[in-house]
């Protein structure tokens, strides 16, 4: 991509990135080109479809999501790694409104701009339950797709202004099931860690 037309593509972005803060996954593509003082064609030829632009608005928060599990895996415990994991899902979840609903579609259609991301999300999960459940700490009666799906609802619910100052706790109560054998004192030993 020659020097002009990168820079105009990461102007697009930063502006998208802005609009999409303030209104969410349904913000209008008027909007950002509007923003971005250009026409809509112009933002068109960059971003033909929605699911392109948040392509390229999520990758880089969802290759360090992918990576972060890789490490999960090699340096914690895997009951812990995957509390962790799903802590740090639920706070990606919350920085776009409307974003999960997106995902969880995107997941399963290969067509779709985010599909790649979405499913390299739903193989670092699937991973992480697969060790704890060898460590017999995880319920062995899940797989990767119900891990998945609990993460898009509790990303979805916490997208929710009257859900989302509960965050923590539902996902401590998503987590106490998932991991039965965890006691609420770890988990709440964890939480408070994290805090930190």
């Amino acid at each position: 991509m020659r020097a002009d037309a990168k820079k105009n593509y990461n102007h697009l972005v930063a502006v998208a990135r802005d609009v999409v803060s303030e209104h969410g996954a349904e913000a209008s593509m008027r909007d950002i080109a509007r923003r971005a003082d250009v026409g809509l064609a112009t933002l068109l030829r960059h971003f033909p479809t929605r699911e392109s632009l948040f392509e390229a608005l999520l990758r880089t928060n969802l290759d360090a999501l992918t990576q972060r599990a890789g490490e999960l895996e090699a340096s914690t415990a895997p009951d812990e790694a995957l509390l962790s994991w799903f802590r740090e899902w639920v706070a990606f979840a919350q920085s776009y409104r409307g974003v999960v609903a997106l995902m969880a579609a995107a997941h399963t259609n290969p067509d779709s701009a985010l599909y790649a991301s979405c499913a390299a999300v739903h193989s670092a999960s699937a991973r992480l339950l697969l060790r704890a459940q060898a460590e017999g700490t995880a319920r062995a009666d899940m797989t990767g797709d119900d891990l998945f799906g609990l993460m898009s609802a509790l990303g979805w619910l916490v997208d929710l202004p009257s859900f989302a100052p509960r965050a923590d706790h539902l996902v401590h109560i998503i987590v106490s099931a998932i991991l039965p054998n965890r006691s609420s004192g770890d988990v709440v030993k964890q939480r408070a860690e994290s805090d930190r």
